[in-house]
């Protein structure tokens, strides 16, 4: 965890006697955190981070995100009623779900590959996915006729498609998406009166040096034809440098969304009462980190430094690693914390996997896992194209355990492959029947 978070997280759970009123306070953390703590305290109230808090999250917190997306974007600032802070982006995204499911022909347009979170609250709210493809040739980008065929095919169907899912930077899939194939999404929506929710809670997370994140938000202020585009952003606190998951701290953005719509999601929201106070703090801090002048500036610098550093360094040994694997094929990690390789596994493997009622890569995943101890997520979880077959693993693990996985990654496709009969593929016939 970086230092200057939780020292400023503690101070503001302590009683002022024990933290920052304490004489001898000044011994135990710098004056930019002790500053910073008395600042959130008056901001939270009396009653401290025990209690609860205005339903959309603490006022001057909010602020503090709009701020940022000021900076970010380098657009005026949104306004603070338009933010709410959510235990996490998952609770915005539950939210805003379901907001726009009414009904069984209600859908939305996701990813394949997805974060499962949007299939399954889609299926547990009683609407229906529609799929649009991700293709791995090009760097995981999306195409236009890909959005026009799935949402006319929706038509057809007698599906109402309120809104379109992205993920970028991508998880599982790692791409980026650049300033055109944000702008190509960005007016297939607004033509197409869709909701666009952009999950970007990887937006800190781009390793590849000719790829910088680039918000929606950003994109439909600046793309004639989006000026009336209804956009949902979400952020949180368990990605990017701050990996502080378990405070669940995030937030959402409302964009162009119109009050009567904005005073049902609020109500959405107090159902919940408020997100954690924790979270806030960590969001707010987030999102206002130490400033040059500051006292922990060069240590906060620092320690996000080695954190990023170790981040590019494992994402392209792991890329790298895994290519030099005879039958397994990888993009590039450009961002996230996940690579998702494709593997060519013998035939007579995928027909075993029939056989016990499994998937080819769930198969895989499990002989991975009694073999190695090494645990991926089988590709299936996550949607993939008929015929892939592939996982999804992460180079979060330090470097001396990440060479570890890759030597392991390597015995156990050489083994498995031996044990059912060589490299041969499985063909997309077989894999398409399981």
């Amino acid at each position: 965890p970086i230092t200057y978070y939780r020292q400023v997280l503690a101070l503001c759970d302590l009683p002022p006697e024990c933290g920052v009123d304490h004489p001898e306070v000044t011994k135990m953390y710098p004056p930019d955190a002790i500053a910073r703590a008395k600042e959130y305290k008056a901001a939270i109230g009396p009653a401290g981070t025990g209690a609860y808090s205005h339903s959309q999250g603490i006022l001057a917190f909010r602020e503090h995100v709009a701020n940022f997306i000021e900076a970010r974007d380098g657009h005026t600032a949104p306004c603070a009623d338009d933010i709410f802070l959510t235990n996490g982006a998952s609770a915005g995204i539950n939210h805003i779900l379901q907001a726009l499911i009414a009904g069984s022909n209600d859908a939305v347009m996701i990813p394949i590959a997805q974060y499962p979170i949007y299939s399954a609250l889609i299926a547990l709210l009683g609407g229906r996915q529609v799929g649009y493809e991700l293709d791995e040739s090009l760097g995981w980008a999306v195409t236009k006729s890909e959005l026009e065929k799935q949402l006319r095919q929706a038509r057809e169907n007698g599906l109402t498609v309120k809104a379109m899912a992205i993920i970028n930077p991508g998880n599982p899939t790692g791409q980026v998406m650049d300033r055109d194939v944000l702008e190509i999404i960005c007016r297939f929506c607004s033509d197409n009166q869709i909701v666009l929710l952009a999950d970007e809670v990887y937006q800190r997370n781009v390793y590849a040096p000719n790829k910088t994140f680039i918000s929606a938000r950003k994109i439909a202020l600046e793309t004639p034809g989006c000026e009336n585009l209804q956009l949902v952003s979400f952020h949180s606190t368990s990605k990017g440098l701050i990996g502080e998951c378990g405070r669940r701290g995030g937030y959402m953005e409302l964009h162009n969304i119109e009050s009567r719509v904005q005073e049902n999601v609020h109500k959405l929201a107090a159902t919940g009462l408020c997100s954690g106070l924790a979270g806030q703090v960590m969001t707010s801090l987030m999102v206002n980190p130490p400033k040059v002048e500051d006292e922990s500036y060069e240590s906060f610098v620092a320690e996000e430094k080695t954190i990023y550093d170790g981040l590019v360094r494992r994402s392209h040994a792991l890329v790298q690693g895994l290519n030099a694997i005879s039958g397994v094929t990888c993009e590039q990690a450009e961002g996230s914390i996940y690579a998702y390789p494709s593997i060519a596994i013998p035939q007579s493997a995928c027909i075993e996997a029939d056989k016990r009622n499994q998937t080819p890569d769930l198969m895989y995943a499990i002989s991975l896992l009694e073999e190695t101890g090494i645990c991926v997520v089988p590709a299936s979880g996550f949607g993939q194209r008929i015929g892939r077959v592939g996982f999804r693993t992460t180079f979060l693990p330090p470097d001396d355990k990440l060479r570890e996985a890759i030597e392991g990654f390597a015995r156990h496709h050489a083994l498995f492959c031996d044990r059912y009969g060589g490299l041969a593929r499985c063909t997309p016939a077989i894999v398409s029947k399981l």
